[in-house]
């Protein structure tokens, strides 16, 4: 307990050094994340980047009401605090969840879906903000914003946001107006976002059929925002559904270390979902959730399953039992995820959309309705409602635990069986992510990386059938390089936080040619990049 202090202390003590490179705000694939005894994730930190979204709403004319959730890691409630005070301040109306308790990203979502929904084109739009480091340790802080169509904000967006926040940590920002915490707290409006979340879920789902079955569910919310929701679905549709672990510790003492020792809550690690996997033969399905419930563990009788397996199986569900979604709706992937997903679209007569790592690449195709699913490796993804409309334009774990328990309550089969049907029709994949440590000039070198410059014919005994610096679906930047054949292969990627790149490899030929991919890619990128380093 005295550690969580010292870290809340240094939240409000320590002034970071924008000149810092590892202390001023930078923006990642979900918003800024950091620490706050290393200077990267203070009280200054929060407070410039919300008068940078304040300053934002402005600029482009947002004038609705502003959903703010957080989670429960230590420097959340401080945060989310800081947060309500600057945009009390600044005039903003706020909408949190009674008197600041748990807000899932899918929830905060929802409610700024629902929210613009029902107003008139032009009248004053919702946006969100959302408290949360998202399965990061528990001495961890992070903030990310959603702009009004209720996923992660663009790019262009968050660059902008960084920018002007930096500028108010190099000015200083004691000029930040804030108002006391009790007037920030009498002034929010009070949001039923587990409520209103949980009512609809029988557009999304067949929760009927869920309810019928029998089926012995058991759900750990990994101390996070995920355990008022299971609790009010189990009150509201009444399933035989267990929360396992109803703890809410913010040093998340009950977790089992993830494989390299430290404390992680996630979902889709074996290691870190340890207590559930102990308990499995207890139930006929089980589900974990990390912290801000935007991802999604599914454990059956033989295990947890791969997160890319029970995508490729979620598609095939979903494509053969939503008779309302329209053919012409495409079902999205990162490029990193599993090839099976290509095969299972294909073989359904559906249209794939392929985009970089990131889930805000999809989240245009499903706010505009021409995208009816969009997933990715890391265990994160979403699908629209029975009738086409959107359901959330961010992750949702929540959903995609509960789509486990209506396959298996609408076919009789568990999702490791139903993926084992897949491998008959489709052939068997053999997936692994390998990261490899290298220089910063190194990791600069991949942006010069072309089709031209790998120059690779073969790979792995095989072909090369397409090398790719650009995402497929939307024709963006990959930031790296994906090799391809027809049975096999690799992407590699510069990681944006530690100095290595991560090469991802999968092959339908077996282990030993997973290997061989693996191997001969690492062997090429080495030579390429200390070429052009």
């Amino acid at each position: 307990m005295q550690a969580m202090q010292a870290v809340i202390q240094a939240f409000h003590d320590m002034s970071p050094d924008p000149a810092e490179p590892g202390q001023a705000v930078s923006f990642g694939t979900s918003g800024h994340r950091g620490r706050a005894q290393e200077g990267s994730f203070n009280r200054a930190h929060i407070l410039a980047i919300t008068q940078a979204v304040v300053d934002w709403r402005r600029e482009t004319g947002i004038r609705g009401p502003l959903f703010l959730g957080r989670d429960s890691h230590a420097l959340s409630r401080p945060a989310w605090e800081c947060a309500l005070q600057v945009l009390v301040a600044n005039g903003v109306a706020v909408h949190i969840e009674r008197d600041g308790e748990l807000t899932a990203t899918p929830l905060v979502s929802r409610a700024i879906l629902d929210h613009n929904a029902g107003e008139r084109e032009g009248a004053a739009q919702a946006d969100g903000l959302i408290i949360t480091p998202s399965h990061n340790p528990p001495e961890d802080g992070g903030i990310k914003y959603n702009p009004p169509h209720g996923g992660p904000a663009e790019g262009t967006v968050t660059g902008e946001i960084e920018l002007h926040a930096n500028r108010y940590l190099a000015a200083g920002v004691e000029t930040i107006a804030s108002v006391p915490l009790e007037k920030a707290l009498a002034k929010a409006r009070r949001h039923d976002f587990v409520g209103d979340y949980v009512a609809a879920l029988g557009e999304v789902l067949d929760m009927e059929a869920i309810a019928a079955s029998g089926l012995k569910l058991a759900a750990d919310p990994m101390g996070g925002t995920a355990l008022p929701i299971w609790q009010a679905i189990i009150a509201r549709y009444g399933l035989d559904l267990e929360v396992v672990n109803p703890a809410i510790d913010e040093r998340f003492a009950f977790m089992p270390p993830d494989h390299d020792g430290k404390i992680r809550m996630d979902c889709s690690s074996a290691a870190a979902m340890a207590n559930l996997l102990a308990m499995r033969d207890g139930f006929d399905l089980a589900f974990g959730n990390d912290p801000d419930a935007d991802r999604h563990g599914i454990v059956d009788a033989e295990g947890l399953m791969n997160p890319n397996h029970y995508l490729a199986v979620a598609i095939d569900y979903l494509i053969t039992h939503r008779p309302e979604w329209s053919q012409a709706m495409k079902i999205g992937k990162t490029l990193v995820s599993s090839s099976l997903i290509d095969r299972v679209v294909a073989a359904r007569e559906r249209r794939l959309y392929e985009v970089p790592v990131g889930f805000k690449w999809f989240v245009e195709g499903l706010h505009q309705g021409w995208l009816a699913f969009g997933g990715e490796e890391s265990a994160g993804a979403s699908f629209v409602t029975f009738n086409g409309r959107p359901w959330s334009t961010d992750k949702d774990g929540i959903l995609l635990c509960l789509l486990a328990a209506e396959l298996m309550a609408v076919t009789g089969r568990s999702p490791s069986d139903y993926y084992r049907e897949l491998t008959v029709r489709h052939g068997e994949p053999h997936y692994r992510r390998v990261d490899t440590p290298c220089r910063r000039e190194q990791q600069q070198a991949f942006k010069t990386l072309t089709p031209e410059r790998l120059a690779i014919a073969t790979l792995a005994g095989d072909p090369v059938t397409q090398v790719r610096v650009k995402a497929p679906g939307n024709q963006a930047l990959i930031g790296g390089v994906k090799v391809e054949t027809d049975n096999g292969w690799f992407a590699a990627r510069p990681s944006g936080t530690e100095p290595l790149y991560k090469v991802y490899a999968e092959s339908f030929r077996g282990p030993e040619h997973l290997q061989t991919l693996i191997e001969e890619a690492q062997a090429l990128l080495a030579e390429r990049l200390q070429t052009d380093a």
